[in-house]
């Protein structure tokens, strides 16, 4: 075994897998509620190296049944560990559609699946023939007391995820805070949106469509601090959270460590056909 060929070819693989993460986060930049990857490394265990046939004195760890001096260690080269999931906090993007939605803070929006609860930061809703709330794949957004039922579009979402109907200044949350008593009078609360929390988000796996599903190490869900830690801003988006330069960036430099393992294998071949042509014929 040539541990430089080995090594060699396990930094490529990793730069490989670094390059899919980044292609992916490139690819969804304009996705909205999209939150980058980030893929992570670990090194091979490291191999013990030891001396034989040695006729001097040496030293040995206490209690070392191994009598061959110890030299020292060497890398074996990397591998893939996992994709970590970075939930920063995208920028939120105004749009002036009473049914677009964003979070600004922690939290998932909850939606009703054939498949069971999902979670998604994607808040770009619309209301169905049936006037409920959906998602852009007609998938029901939940509220606390179930799926969210709006008979019009006069609606309005506070900070706090309450959604009131017969508002007279649907798409302007903002009036919320300026509202007069008789204007209160007219309006009725809907529900409350179901905004959920994890102990272990970053457990979370994606599913595709902008969406997360839980995981046996996710940890139960809790229901998010809406209007203090978590606000709902009612007519934003919130762009994905992937700087499109800084990822550009990182492919160059992905490319360069994958070059740079390329030519140390290239050397090992070399340098071990010099081995068997020239030196073994002396």
């Amino acid at each position: 075994m040539i541990p430089g060929l080995y090594t060699g070819a396990s930094g490529m693989k990793a730069q490989l897998d670094r390059m899919d993460a980044l292609s992916n986060n490139l690819s969804n930049v304009d996705v909205t509620g999209y939150k980058r990857d980030v893929s992570v490394s670990k090194a091979f265990p490291e191999m013990l190296l030891r001396r034989t046939n040695d006729n001097g004195v040496y030293k040995f760890p206490f209690g070392s049944a191994d009598m061959s001096p110890m030299v020292g260690t060497v890398g074996s080269g990397v591998e893939y560990n996992e994709s970590y999931t970075v939930f920063e906090q995208g920028e939120l993007q105004q749009s002036n559609n009473p049914f677009d939605l964003a979070l600004d803070g922690e939290g998932f929006f909850s939606i009703e699946t054939p498949t069971g609860e999902r979670y998604t930061r994607n808040g770009s809703f619309h209301l169905s023939k049936e006037g409920i709330l959906v998602t852009k794949d007609g998938l029901p957004v939940k509220g606390e007391n179930g799926i969210i039922e709006i008979k019009k579009n006069n609606f309005v979402v506070d900070k706090q995820g309450n959604v009131y109907q017969n508002a007279t200044f649907a798409g302007d949350p903002q009036r919320l805070v300026s509202m007069e008593e008789n204007e209160w009078e007219n309006m009725e609360l809907i529900d409350r949106l179901k905004v959920v929390t994890f102990d272990r988000p970053r457990f979370l796996k994606k599913q595709g469509s902008s969406m997360w599903k839980t995981t046996d190490q996710t940890g139960d869900q809790m229901a998010a601090s809406l209007g203090s830690d978590t606000k709902v801003e009612q007519g934003f988006l919130e762009n994905s959270n992937v700087n499109p330069v800084t990822e550009m960036v990182k492919m160059i430099e992905v490319n360069r460590a994958y070059e740079a393992n390329q030519r140390t294998i290239k050397t090992q071949d070399e340098l071990s056909g010099r081995l068997v042509n020239d030196v073994l014929k002396v």
